[in-house]
């Protein structure tokens, strides 16, 4: 779903200008975010400290790309917020390239409350989609609220954080088992477009998952006084590792739906507190990715969950869309997309699609029309199972 409004403040905006907490613009001018010393000198104290333990304070590999920061000034620079200084058409791009070192704190309460979601439309006329191996357009499914609090009820789903060239956005994300790692998964599942920009483009940076953000399903207003356990009930997890699929990389389009049928990707996370729980751990719930790609006919309902941020959503609760599956085809050398009827908006791409029982996910948000009347996702297969393993496979 394409990144809609990211240049302009939603409506919700208006309304909480009065508030207690204003929100900040990413922006050169603005405030907060762009006064957090990207010039700065380190201090004393950390430029004392041993280039391969701040490394590690980071989330950064022993290994650097040769473009990327290599002293320990570098580091220092970045961490301080050096990271907005880069040239944005300069950003990383390659699969193996994504880094993302850890910054303490940096997606405060403001910051969170002023990105924007991170949408993709199909901006065309379904009359113009292949009748012939495309079902018929599904009836809107009305989005409903998911019973709060989360962590006690809710699967293991919640916010995924970035920063883009257009500004902080934010996805929808679940945590997912990890054979390799049986009870102690530190995987995310989310879409391709959550973390990578797509053809010509690169990787974003700062990257974040919130399991069961806003877990009591406060409003607005209610979330302006609420205590950081309340916003992050388990804390906030930095993206240590992030893969996408090769055809999103050299495919993905903002607006179209090109890329969509490989709209997938998985992030290898780690606590921004330093904590020694795994995000299964942390979380209590993973779900197990399936990527046998069953037919339509072989799932008799499923159900789509994220945190939709567009209006007539405002970001803060997490919504769900129950109905059974049809095929949708965008490019026919590519796989048949599932499909259901759906009023979530943009914030809720890379949500999971979950199985009757909800312990299997079966695709992730992608696409929708600019009439929020359905969603679509990609059937995970073998590509989809490559991007997993890759990322399983990192330390």
């Amino acid at each position: 779903m394409s990144p809609i409004g990211s240049s302009v403040r939603r409506r919700r905006r208006a309304l909480a200008a009065a508030a207690a907490v204003a929100a900040l613009a990413v922006t050169a001018t603005a405030c907060g975010p762009e006064d957090d010393g990207a010039d700065s000198k380190p201090s004393e104290s950390s430029s004392q400290q041993p280039e391969s333990d701040l490394k590690e304070d980071l989330g950064l590999p022993d290994k650097l790309p040769d473009d990327l920061p290599d002293s320990l000034k570098d580091l220092e620079k970045w961490k301080n917020g050096g990271w907005k200084n880069w040239d944005k058409d300069q950003w990383l791009r390659e699969a193996e390239d994504f880094i993302n070192p850890i910054i303490d704190d940096f997606w405060n309460r403001d910051r969170m409350d002023d990105a924007e979601e991170n949408d993709r439309k199909r901006d065309v006329d379904d009359s113009d989609i292949d009748q012939g191996v495309t079902d018929p357009v599904p009836d809107p499914v009305k989005a409903a609220a998911v019973p709060s609090p989360y962590t006690d009820k809710a699967p293991p789903v919640g916010k995924i954080f970035m920063e883009t060239p257009e500004g902080s956005m934010v996805c929808s994300g679940s945590v997912v088992k990890d054979p390799k790692n049986p009870g102690k998964s530190n995987l995310v599942a989310t879409a391709g477009h959550c973390v990578h920009g797509g053809q010509g483009k690169g990787w974003f940076r700062n990257v974040v998952f919130v399991p069961h953000f806003n877990s009591k399903g406060l409003g607005q207003a209610e979330l302006e006084s609420a205590p950081k356990t309340d916003i992050a009930p388990h804390g906030v997890f930095w993206a240590q590792h992030a893969r996408t699929t090769d055809h999103w990389i050299e495919n993905g389009a903002t607006q179209g739906g090109s890329g969509a049928p490989q709209d997938f990707a998985v992030l290898k996370v780690k606590p921004e507190d330093g904590g020694s729980k795994s995000l299964e751990e942390t979380v209590g719930k993973a779900v197990t990715v399936n990527f046998k790609t069953p037919g339509v006919k072989n799932i008799p309902t499923l159900t789509a969950r994220g945190y939709p941020a567009a209006p007539p959503f405002t970001g803060e609760k997490m919504y769900a869309c129950q109905d059974k599956p049809s095929r949708l085809s965008l490019d026919t050398s590519q796989p048949t997309m599932y499909r259901i009827g759906c009023t979530m908006t943009g914030g809720s791409s890379g949500g999971p699609w979950l199985s009757a029982d909800g312990t299997e996910l079966l695709s992730v948000t992608s696409i929708g029309p600019v009439q929020h009347t359905w969603l679509a996702g990609a059937a995970l297969g073998k590509e989809a199972k490559g991007v997993f393993d890759a990322v399983g496979g990192l330390s």
